[in-house]
């Protein structure tokens, strides 16, 4: 049986809303929790994760040499993805996108089988052809076999609604969820990939999970964050963007700090 489980949040006092997914239904839960932490709290304080094996905190004045910036055609062939796209800035990424469907993505490679990652992002409102992600991707590049995990994807202009995909099997399908949340603002977006589920969580609470064990990708995977651009063809594109103030990675058994 598939379970899935999404949910509603919403500023620094929030309440959570989780629905349960089964067979194409969704039905209320009334054991989703109530209240929220703080915006800077991360799921990796909540569930004590233990130290990273892998972080960047953006402190310098440019990219560190751990990150592959994409340079060719966009997705799906649109625009163009440039390493130019990027700046580093008093501990701050900002991926760019232009009107002209110039933007940015970045690969954190290579990565793991199984782990936790954790970054804190905040996407101004946006062009409606401007998505920004973060995600999972195969390390052996054998996508859509490889399956993909976009734990964060900003797809909403206002960025008043954020969605999770899980993409799995040679036929691409795939399982959904969304979260209510003011996006506009900073927030620690994290997932959790284990043999039995993948979870994912926003300032340190669960907001969507699946135990479809099918689901689950049959690989190592990396962090990509990604500005992608998805042409409407409406008009004049408006230059957008989005902000990330530290990465995270870390393995499925907890390091201590001491």
């Amino acid at each position: 049986m598939r379970f899935v489980r999404s949910g509603v949040l919403g500023g620094v006092v929030c309440s959570i809303v989780a629905t349960a997914m089964i067979t194409g239904s969704a039905v209320a839960d009334p054991g989703a929790p109530a209240g929220c932490a703080p915006a800077d709290t991360s799921a990796a304080t909540a569930f004590g994760w233990g130290r990273p094996n892998r972080d960047d905190e953006f402190d310098g004045t440019a990219l560190s040499g751990e990150w592959e910036p994409y340079d060719g055609p966009g997705h799906n062939g649109a625009g163009r993805r440039s390493p130019g796209a990027f700046a580093v800035q008093d501990g701050v990424l900002t991926v760019n996108g232009g009107a002209d469907g110039t933007t940015g993505g970045m690969a954190w490679a290579p990565g793991q089988r199984y782990g936790r990652w954790e970054a804190r992002v905040r996407s101004p409102a946006a062009d409606p052809s401007y998505h920004a992600v973060l995600l999972l991707w195969p390390d052996a590049e054998n996508w859509p076999k490889g399956g993909e995990v976009d734990f964060m994807e900003d797809s909403d202009p206002s960025r008043q609604n954020t969605d999770m995909f899980l993409h799995y099997g040679a036929d691409n399908s795939q399982l959904h969820g969304d979260v209510r949340i003011d996006a506009t603002q900073w927030h620690d977006w994290a997932v959790e990939w284990t043999p039995d589920h993948i979870t994912a969580f926003v300032d340190g609470k669960q907001w969507w999970t699946t135990d479809d064990t099918s689901a689950l990708p049959p690989g190592p995977m990396h962090l990509t964050v990604q500005l992608d651009w998805f042409p409407e063809g409406k008009g004049q594109v408006k230059a957008s963007e989005m902000q990330v103030d530290w990465v995270r990675q870390y393995p499925l058994d907890p390091v201590s700090d001491r």
